[in-house]
């Protein structure tokens, strides 16, 4: 078997691995690849492979940075099956969509602006026609059933604890005359999370390709993290400011939600509205509602004894656009939770074109941000920054709170591999910045000095 490290290689976006093995090919996630416009756009045009001869995809989970590029596969001639899980496949179906047609909205916007200086229009990477019809591709399945995907490789998922339905992707190989087992973690999740369960084990392991997002950093304590938020929503607050909040659509804004509706049971946060201005926001929390089985023990009691996790007085959840463009000329004080993360596209950019120059204001970032995207400028205090191609004064204050993360930290990925057994003789590490998946590199040579631990260079093609 030869697998060849595309995407997310010393890098945390574009997630994109290609498996070789008994003559068929097989394709380990498809993610967006998120940066400069002109890097991304054509990173996401060009394939390395040709994509009608793929036999298989697989999937994770549902963020784009591992899902976002299908429609493109689609396109270019892929027509096999993509396999997930149950609630991947309901939230892929929407972010792609929503993918779909941000892209398309951002580029008639962006159009605009470049038509005024006689500058060519700019082109969606994909169409709403092509995100629908690459979901009709999808082969959902439960945690731990395990199903032949081609010939010699049969795929069992187990639960990441990373968002609603992510998964560790596990392949039993036979391949002359022989049997070994391939772990591909993922995204782990950090355990202890508020909604979801905590990541599976997975025995007999032989070859792992795990990610390092955090693989040289700590996170601080989420309890920590909690009282950090609610300081800075109660000094904006205080100030009459407005608190914008860039979030993940998937995860991140339930997991905060939850957070206000608990603090405001418990009168500890003032009774402010609160907005999740974001159409997949809104859709990605109907899909947390049909999938109580990924959820814990405590918040699933809290469902069913308390009340709706996700619902809650003064909670606005917007779709129309109109709605929207009103917060604009809306007073503080409010919280406006919108995406993207990143801060790389749909109404998010707005609100901060429109907030960033008050100083009465805070931007405060609860995720991750990839280099060069407008979340990791903004978090290196840039100053101006650009938005939609024109320059953005930043008055408002910028902060960002990581006990949130959805990613395991270098000593939770160490918790993780406690979790796995079986001889582990390879250990490829992944989907990190280069000083984060070096950094665990080092620590997983201590840890596992049975194994060989390599970090491989983008485009590098190994036999295991």
């Amino acid at each position: 078997m030869k697998i060849q490290f595309i995407g997310a290689t010393r890098t945390t976006t574009g997630s994109m691995y290609l498996l070789e093995v008994n003559g068929k090919r097989v394709l380990l996630e498809c993610g967006l690849y998120q940066g400069a416009r002109a890097e991304s756009t054509e990173r996401n045009l060009s394939f390395p492979f040709d994509p009608s001869q793929l036999d298989a995809a697989i999937v994770s989970h549902a963020h784009l940075d591992h899902i976002g590029n299908l429609p493109n596969l689609y396109k270019q001639g892929f027509k096999g099956n993509i396999y997930c899980t149950f609630a991947t496949r309901d939230l892929a179906e929407i972010m792609l969509l929503d993918s779909a047609h941000i892209q398309e909205a951002d580029a008639r916007f962006a159009s605009k602006l470049r038509a005024k200086k006689g500058q060519p229009p700019v082109q969606p990477l994909y169409s709403l026609d092509d995100a629908e019809m690459v979901t009709r591709q999808f082969v959902s399945l439960g945690y731990d059933r395990p199903i032949p995907v081609v010939d010699g490789v049969t795929l069992t998922f187990r639960d990441a604890g990373h968002i609603l339905g992510a998964a560790q992707v596990v392949l039993d190989v036979r391949e002359n005359g022989r049997a070994f087992r391939y772990l591909f973690t993922g995204d782990v999740g950090r355990g202890g999370d508020p909604i979801l369960r905590d990541p599976q084990g997975v025995e007999g392991v032989d070859v792992l390709q795990i990610e390092s997002t955090y693989g040289a950093r700590e996170h601080e304590a989420r309890d920590k993290g909690d009282a950090e938020i609610m300081q800075a929503v109660l000094d904006t607050l205080k100030r009459g400011g407005k608190l914008i909040i860039p979030s993940f659509a998937v995860g991140r804004t339930q997991e905060v939600v939850y957070l206000f509706h608990v603090r405001m049971r418990e009168e500890s946060m003032p009774h402010v509205p609160v907005y999740v201005d974001s159409p997949l926001a809104v859709n990605a929390t109907e899909v947390y509602r049909l999938h109580p089985e990924c959820f814990n023990p405590e918040i699933y009691h809290f469902l069913r004894t308390v009340a709706n996790p996700f619902e809650m007085e003064h909670l606005t959840y917007i779709r129309d656009a109109h709605q929207s463009q009103r917060l604009n000329g809306q007073p503080g004080p409010m919280i406006i939770i919108s995406a993207s993360g990143m801060a790389e596209a749909g109404r998010i950019l707005h609100h901060l074109r429109n907030n960033l120059g008050d100083p009465r204001n805070l931007v405060l970032f609860i995720g991750y941000c990839a280099e060069n995207t407008l979340g990791a400028r903004l978090r290196a205090g840039r100053n101006p920054v650009n938005i939609f191609g024109e320059p953005c004064q930043v008055r408002a204050r910028i902060a960002a709170v990581d006990s949130m993360s959805g990613h395991a930290d270098r000593n939770e990925l160490a918790a993780h591999l406690g979790r796995l057994s079986g001889d582990v003789k390879k250990i490829f590490v992944v989907h990190g910045e280069e000083s984060q998946s070096l950094g665990f590199a080092e620590a997983l040579r201590a840890l596992k000095p049975q194994s060989q631990v390599y970090v491989p260079a983008p485009g590098d093609a190994v036999e295991v």
